[in-house]
């Protein structure tokens, strides 16, 4: 593991120490499978009704394994290199009794075997710690078998340019869209400090059209997937792009 890795990971480790405080609100809230949002819901009606096993790499405090599994998948790996986001999530699973399991591991070099997924689904705030977008895609159209989807629903590349004014839209001067990396503050709290990348769009879909994957669906929302403490900026209001979903297919065998 890099130097950067290693400290973006002790950052975690010690953001998900902190959330073990709220467990019990975080277990309530699992059991809603309210993380798992409406626009992610229709998209994988469908592949969810065949009862697919779930892959989630960058599984975090794991909520949206428990949704899944609600919403019809018949089991989810959950997978995060936090040794603390591993354990609270296993935790919440085995309270609620949902079909999930957990390891610790770093992406890509999941120790999963080739084509073991149904579904890989990864979002919500994973893919700004790739250090390498392609490396990650390859990993990701790895894990899918044949006739199996990847599904990602994340934060738009251009959000972390608008700020949280109230009263009208405004993009950070520290900020570009065509960045290469930038470095965690109150605006992506609890990982204070950690690196993150900036991909565009562009980018992303490329990376997963490469590693051989069909890009099915690529929507667009103006409604973040979280807003901090619930700030009401301007930029969330309608008018900009804060996050998107993408859902592609690997072939199958002829």
């Amino acid at each position: 593991m890099d130097s950067t890795t290693l400290n973006n990971r002790t950052a975690w480790d010690k953001a998900y120490q902190q959330q073990l405080r709220a467990y019990d609100e975080m277990l309530a809230e699992a059991a809603t499978g309210a993380t798992l949002v409406p626009t992610e819901r229709e998209l994988l009606r469908n592949i969810l009704a065949e009862r697919p096993l779930v892959v989630h790499p960058q599984s975090g405090n794991g909520q949206d394994d428990i949704a899944l599994v609600q919403a019809g998948a018949r089991a989810v790996i959950g997978v995060d290199y936090s040794a603390a986001a591993v354990h609270a999530a296993q935790g919440r699973a085995d309270d609620l009794g949902v079909v999930c399991r957990y390891l610790i591991a770093t992406v890509p070099g999941l120790p999963l075997d080739d084509g073991c997924a149904d579904l890989v689904y990864t979002g919500k705030g994973a893919l700004i710690w790739m250090p390498d977008i392609d490396a990650w895609a390859a990993e990701m159209a790895r894990l899918v078998r044949p006739g199996g989807h990847l599904f990602i629903h994340d934060g738009h590349p251009a959000t972390e340019l608008w700020t949280w004014d109230v009263d009208e839209p405004r993009v950070r001067p520290d900020r570009s869209y065509f960045g290469r990396s930038l470095v965690c503050d109150d605006y992506c709290f609890p990982a204070n400090g950690a690196v993150m990348w900036q991909w565009t769009l562009g980018q992303i879909v490329t990376a997963v059209v490469s590693a051989g994957l069909e890009v099915r669906r690529l929507e667009e929302y103006s409604e973040p997937f979280w807003r901090m403490g619930g700030v009401d900026a301007a930029a969330f209001r309608g008018r900009l792009p804060n996050a998107f979903a993408l859902l592609a297919s690997r072939p199958s065998a002829s």
